[in-house]
């Protein structure tokens, strides 16, 4: 069955995950900067720019730059963020050309997780 749309995913749905489960992969496409500022804990910055290229890497090369395994083209839980959601929203047309049919857009952003942690 063909995804066509993009799956979004809630504050209290990824914060049921963040520091939870093993299978959560969180990809920060913001610049390496707005990182620095502050971010979802345990995300992986790969900043929009360099999505397709990222995500075209052979898995070694993968592992080597960003220190995480390559996510599977059907990895359960691979959500992309950015500082509202239209960035990472980009990302994921990107991603999802190259087969990975499963990524999340978590469209509240760090503006919403922030807001929402107190930070």
């Amino acid at each position: 069955m063909a995804n066509t749309g993009t799956k979004d995913i809630s504050y209290e749905e990824l914060k049921a995950l963040v520091g939870k489960s093993p299978n959560l992969i969180l990809i920060d496409v913001r610049s390496e900067e707005e990182v620095a500022k502050g971010h979802i804990p345990g995300c992986t910055n790969i900043p929009l720019d360099t999505v397709e290229t990222a995500f075209a890497m052979n898995p070694e090369e993968f592992k080597a730059k960003y220190g995480i395994k390559k996510p599977q083209l059907d990895a359960p839980e691979l959500v992309f963020s950015c500082q509202t959601g239209r960035r990472s929203g980009l990302a994921i047309g990107k991603v999802q050309q190259l087969g990975y049919v499963t990524a999340c857009n978590y469209t509240g952003g760090y503006s919403e997780w922030s807001k929402k942690e107190g930070k």
